[in-house]
């Protein structure tokens, strides 16, 4: 089985829109949209759900006012600032802030009456769906939850254990924007990793980071250049410091009016027929084919 992830050192690069685009050109590979803060994959790719499941992420402390005799320990040991006072009959009581807990559990550890105890808290949905492309896991972070990272982990462990039970060959990941724990999470025990890029300083500075990411997790890079002409000196300069670095430049990709199009019917723009950047998407195809193969020889 091959993974590929597709990543992009910030968002707006047009990474969806390839990973899109090759999973129309694959015909049949498991998906999974990792970026779980904000996945759009369903927006090109409508899903038809076939599983779900809420999530636990981080645990949240919660204080037993019957046991609890306000000794304060919890209040002075949280570095988090969670707990505080409230007035209580004839004293005060800590209470836990869950928007503030971090579920370390010291407060339960430090307390003397047993008064604290950790529970598990719903922080997410996940999501198994069937497309015209083939199955795909998705999975949706409740605003301000953390552990995306873990959420991303738990979303290409659904979509390698489908892929592993329909017999299919080959998992793409849309990978999360960035260096953070999603994006580790996406890359880890990857086989490929196709870096999505713009012609711009910040673009440039952006894909470095992404790619000292990826070759640090012993992946191998190769990097797509979208909207190349709208600056043709600085995607000559991406270009270039890809070659030097060591990974491979997979194409370029002009700015083609007929990919917000596409994507506003909610197709891959590789179907849009004639269009410029379409034909620019099936030669990245290709050379990422070229590309994995090379690399399981």
């Amino acid at each position: 089985m091959k993974e590929i992830v597709v990543v992009s050192g910030k968002g707006g690069t047009g990474k969806t829109m390839l990973m899109a685009s090759l999973a129309h050109l694959y015909g049949r590979a498991a998906l999974a949209d990792c970026d779980v803060d904000a996945p759009n994959l369903h927006l090109i790719i409508p899903p038809r759900l076939v599983d779900k499941g809420k999530f636990t992420g981080l645990r949240l402390a919660v204080i037993a006012p019957d046991r609890c005799t306000g000794c304060g320990t919890c209040v002075k040991a949280c570095r988090f600032g969670a707990i505080g006072w409230v007035p209580a009959i004839g004293s005060r009581r800590p209470v836990v802030d869950e928007r503030a807990c971090e579920g370390c559990a010291l407060c339960m550890r430090l307390c003397r009456e047993d008064a604290v105890t950790m529970k598990e808290r719903v922080s997410g949905e996940w999501f198994v769906s069937d497309t015209s492309y083939g199955p795909m896991a998705h999975a949706l972070l409740e605003p301000g939850a953390e552990n995306s990272g873990k959420l991303s982990a738990l979303v290409k462990l659904k979509a390698r254990t489908v892929a592993a039970k329909e017999g299919i060959e080959t998992v793409i990941v849309d990978g999360p924007p960035g260096i953070g724990c999603a994006a580790i999470a996406a890359l880890s025990g990857a086989d490929f990793a196709v870096v999505v890029t713009e012609p711009t300083l910040s673009g440039l500075s952006d894909l470095r980071r992404v790619m000292m990411l990826a070759t640090g997790m012993g992946v191998q890079v190769g990097v797509v250049v979208n909207k190349h002409d709208i600056n043709l000196e600085i995607a000559g300069r991406i270009e270039d410091e890809v070659v030097t670095s060591g990974a491979i430049v997979l194409g370029r990709i002009p700015f083609d009016d007929e990919v917000a199009k596409a994507i506003g019917r909610g197709v891959p723009p590789v179907t849009a027929a004639g269009s410029p950047a379409a034909n620019a998407i099936h030669e990245v195809w290709r050379s990422l084919r070229e590309a994995v193969k090379d690399q399981s020889r």
